[in-house]
């Protein structure tokens, strides 16, 4: 069982402060993990990193200045995964991010982009943007990791210009989305989400 578990995760734009707020949403989204932590008195810290390259430096940086902890990196796929491609092997492809030396367990994606996993949750999405929510602009493929990265955030735009809340912002509305959404919802349709959470709780086991 590991003794401490760090997650570095892209986004929060380059100020302090959206960086907390996109970090608070994500230990909301992950409470489940982190209660678990808690629980079996393993070290939990979560690290949000700004830019995608930032993220993939830090957790480089992670390996070899945190060596016993269990480091995960969590990024935006960006793209189509293939269901015969590792998270590893994706960014290698795509990115061409060298990750030879760990464990695939470290790697893990978000498909094709964060906004997957909060239209994944409609309800919670309509609860927050409340009546003028354009739920049929939405693509209604229940399969969320095959939407296409670049229908994801303009179609949650187009749905919310005219909601009271306003146009959906990715730094100011996730960070409470985040905190809001049905994550049992999202493991279901999400598989990438579900192998996030399946793999953390395994580590975590006695």
């Amino acid at each position: 069982m590991v003794k401490e578990i760090r997650i570095y995760i892209e986004g929060g734009g380059d100020k302090k402060d959206t960086k907390k707020a996109i970090r608070i949403g994500f230990s909301e989204f992950l409470k489940k993990l982190r209660q678990c932590a808690q629980k079996e008195r393993i070290r939990w810290q979560i690290i949000v990193c700004g830019s995608r390259q930032n993220a993939f430096g830090d957790f480089k940086n992670a390996l070899k200045a945190n060596p016993n902890a269990f480091n995960v990196l969590l990024v935006d796929a960006e793209a189509p995964v293939n269901v015969n491609t590792t998270p590893c092997q994706h960014l290698k492809l795509r990115d061409n991010w060298d990750l030879p030396n760990i464990d695939d367990e470290h790697c893990h994606l978000m498909v094709q982009t964060m906004e997957a996993w909060l239209i994944a949750d409609i309800e919670t999405l309509k609860k927050f943007y409340g009546s003028r929510f354009k739920e049929n602009v939405i693509p209604q493929n229940s399969e969320v990791e095959k939407i296409d990265k670049n229908q994801l955030e303009p179609s949650l735009k187009a749905a919310t210009h005219k909601t009271q809340k306003g146009e959906y912002h990715k730094i100011q509305h996730a960070s409470k989305l985040l905190a809001l959404l049905d994550v049992d919802k999202i493991r279901r349709v999400a598989p990438h989400c579900d192998r996030l959470f399946t793999i953390l709780i395994q580590k975590m086991s006695r």
